[in-house]
């Protein structure tokens, strides 16, 4: 082999200690680092007293932020790059961190446990200890709930606006987003299309939430909070039914019997969208699905990621004429199944 192509550890050391870079990163979500950067450029004294750091390490701190390319520092200041702007700061509508905070406070320590889960397949969450589930724990506590459901916005901030743009909302009238969490996808399609009216249809305690978030942008008229668990209840009848991040959380027994139920809340010609991180048919290039399935591996009893022929497959047992997969950004990808 010439020394050309000499193979090297450095990718197998990056991947190694990769929980070094990201934890430097959810610490710094963690102790409001970007926000406190969002009215103007700091020095490394200014921002440690601000942050109430120890000095010993703080400048190490910054400068590892710099190099992971999540600050930028001019002479002796340091300031947000355009990501950490948009996506890290707790004010930004496009604000990411919920699902990052949520990261560091539960998933950090239970990926910690992936081995056992592997050997196991069970759960190494709360649910490990004798605690409450993921859901129960989540919906029983307020402070839990809102981080989660604003992390939930954040992750599908993207997605959200792309299935307002690549979906044919002109031939529909109403739409039900089921467990619409605090509205994320229901507030960027109402502001795309003005003749939409939407139901958010989850569990009770999240009503408040979701008619906050609804009435911050204006669309309380259009949009209304519809209490119920779509396990017990039938869906409500509506023109479009979707389902983001939805049925990953389930065993396939249960997805399927929930893309059933949509299939009879549906008009003929009535469309559901399933998105998600959708696996790549192939199984090999979605690396953020494949992660994402073993997180569920982490965080529930049955649940898993697929790929869009398998959500294919379960939309035509179900019953419906016509589906399709279309890519919508980065890891995620929407299966639409037309009645």
């Amino acid at each position: 082999m010439s020394s050309a192509h000499a193979v090297t550890p450095e990718r197998v050391m990056q991947l190694g200690l990769g929980f070094w870079g990201s934890k430097t990163l959810l610490s710094a979500i963690e102790l409001g680092l970007f926000t406190e950067l969002a009215t103007g450029p700091l020095t490394a004294a200014e921002l440690t007293a601000r942050l109430n750091l120890h000095q010993r390490s703080a400048r190490d701190f910054f400068d590892t932020l710099v190099s992971l390319g999540m600050l930028e520092r001019k002479g002796d200041r340091y300031q947000n790059t355009a990501e950490t702007s948009q996506f890290l700061v707790r004010m930004s509508p496009s604000y990411i961190g919920g699902m990052l905070e949520m990261a560091n406070e539960r998933l950090y320590p239970f990926w910690g446990s992936l081995t056992e889960a592997l050997q196991t397949g069970a759960p190494q969450n709360e649910a490990k200890t004798g605690g409450p589930g993921l859901f129960e724990n989540l919906y029983s506590d307020p402070k839990k709930l809102r981080l989660f459901l604003g992390a939930m916005t954040g992750l599908s901030f993207g997605a959200a606006r792309a299935i307002a743009e690549k979906f044919p909302w002109k031939d529909y009238k109403t739409v039900v987003d089921v467990g619409g969490a605090q509205g994320g996808l229901l507030v960027q399609l109402c502001l795309a299309h003005s003749h939409l009216r939407g139901t958010n249809f989850d569990l009770p305690t999240v009503g408040p939430i979701f008619d906050e978030y609804a009435a911050s942008h204006g669309l309380s008229d259009r949009l209304t909070f519809q209490n119920g668990n779509f396990f017990e209840e039938p869906l409500p009848s509506t023109d479009v039914i979707t389902m983001g991040h939805i049925l990953h959380d389930w065993n396939l027994e249960q997805k399927c019997m929930l893309i059933e139920k949509a299939y009879k809340a549906l008009p003929s010609g009535g469309a559901l969208i399933v998105f998600e991180s959708l696996i790549d048919d192939e199984r090999r290039m979605n690396t953020f699905g494949l992660l994402m399935s073993l997180n569920m591996l982490i965080e529930t009893p049955g649940g898993f990621d697929y790929t869009g022929k398998d959500c294919t497959e379960w939309m035509r047992a179900a019953g419906f004429r016509e589906t399709r997969v279309e890519h919508l950004m980065g890891p995620d990808s929407m299966v639409v199944g037309i009645k």
